[in-house]
């Protein structure tokens, strides 16, 4: 016996199915069975697609602004090294003798 794995379906493939699906010239059982895709699946992409349509006509420099924007996993990332390299100096402060009053900022 083999393990049946999931069928991972790309995004052309849904809006084909789900276009189809809402010209509403098959129903969703001729559907099902044209696509070999489940009823309720190719219901649920035809209400996603009809949900996201408006976002083939939103603004194209709003969407280019996001894409210029640094990845929350970077950012995160330098704040790791830089916390690193306080406590690193913290403790080569301490074991200098260096009082904490003259490297900690006053507030």
């Amino acid at each position: 016996m083999t393990k049946q794995t999931r069928r991972k379906f790309t995004p052309e493939f849904k809006a084909k199915v789900a276009l189809e699906a809402a010209k509403e010239q098959l129903t969703l059982a001729q559907l099902s069975q044209k696509f070999e895709v489940n009823a309720v699946t190719i219901s649920k992409w035809k209400t996603e697609f009809l949900t996201n349509m408006s976002a083939a006509f939103s603004n194209a420099k709003e969407t280019q602004s996001d894409d210029q924007d640094v990845p929350v996993e970077k950012l995160y990332a330098q704040i790791g090294k830089l916390k690193v390299e306080l406590d690193f100096l913290k403790k080569s402060a301490k074991k200098l003798g260096i009082p904490e009053s003259e490297w900690k900022p006053s507030n």
